[in-house]
């Protein structure tokens, strides 16, 4: 991990593939990723830790499956929505969005449980982000 600023915006340009997040830094036990998505994500849930999504870029929707029922939940750009543990939810975006999450290191972005994974969709805990794109400055 670089001990030097990281500028979030050449991070989510330092790579291409979508739902494949990439760790920008560390905060004690806890990952900073960031991803681009599009498309839907898989159903899925954690099983000992909340999920935090922060909108970078684009729109984001998450369906959750609650006691109550299902619902959906629409976060624009800027928004935060802290998904609890234990809660079914499925992350989409049909227009595409970049998004920052934070959550505990080793987490699987597929979650403990999760319905078939289908080829678009990376199971990982979270790539190196790799060589940032030029900016200015540099």
């Amino acid at each position: 991990m670089s001990n030097d600023p990281i500028a979030l915006d050449r991070a989510l340009a330092s790579f291409d593939a979508l739902w494949s997040p990439r760790v920008v830094t560390r905060v004690n036990d806890y990952d900073v990723r960031v991803a681009k998505v599009e498309g839907e994500h898989v159903w899925h849930a954690h099983d000992d830790t909340d999920e935090f999504f922060l909108v970078l870029d684009g729109e984001l929707f998450i369906s959750l499956r609650e006691q109550a029922g299902e619902r959906t939940v629409r976060l624009p750009r800027g928004a935060v929505f802290t998904v609890p543990r234990g809660t079914e939810h499925r992350p989409y975006a049909p227009r595409g969005a970049a998004i920052l999450m934070f959550e505990p290191t080793g987490t699987p972005s597929v979650g403990d449980r999760h319905e078939e994974i289908p080829d678009h969709v990376d199971a990982t805990t979270g790539h190196a982000l790799g060589p940032l794109a030029p900016g200015d400055g540099d």
